[in-house]
């Protein structure tokens, strides 16, 4: 069923800081899922990863033992048409103003993306992206 407060939104992805993200991201394509894009290098790499039916799991470098021993998703990604207006529907409804839409151009292989997001955060301290690639 189609969302009618907030046209077009869908999951994109989770992301995931890693402390080491050479062996998750052996561990996740074993799974089967499929590197499609990534960028920087060393502490600053970022890879995302199709896991089969378009939902992707972001991966980052350089994460902590406070995220890797517990187990925590840094965030969630809602895919948008407008993510303005869904910034602006999530501010109304109570969720507190994180990153402010903005574009973002990103230097990636095989081919260079540029992006459209903000992130809000919840009652419980969660972060919720919005995310329109353009």
């Amino acid at each position: 069923m189609a969302n009618e407060t907030v046209k077009g939104m869908g999951f994109h992805h989770i992301a995931l800081k890693c402390k080491d993200i050479d062996k998750s991201l052996q561990m996740y394509k074993a799974l089967g899922m499929r590197e499609i894009v990534r960028w920087g290098e060393g502490d600053g790499l970022a890879v995302m990863l199709d896991v089969g039916d378009g939902g992707r799991i972001e991966m980052f470098a350089n994460g902590s033992d406070e995220y890797s021993v517990n187990g925590k998703w840094q965030h969630f990604a809602l895919c948008v048409d407008d993510v303005d207006e869904a910034y602006e529907c999530a501010l109304a409804a109570g969720f507190l103003p994180k990153t402010a839409p903005k574009t973002i151009p990103i230097k990636a292989s095989p081919a260079d993306i540029t992006i459209r997001m903000a992130f809000v955060i919840g009652n419980d301290g969660e972060q919720v992206e919005f995310f329109k690639e353009i």
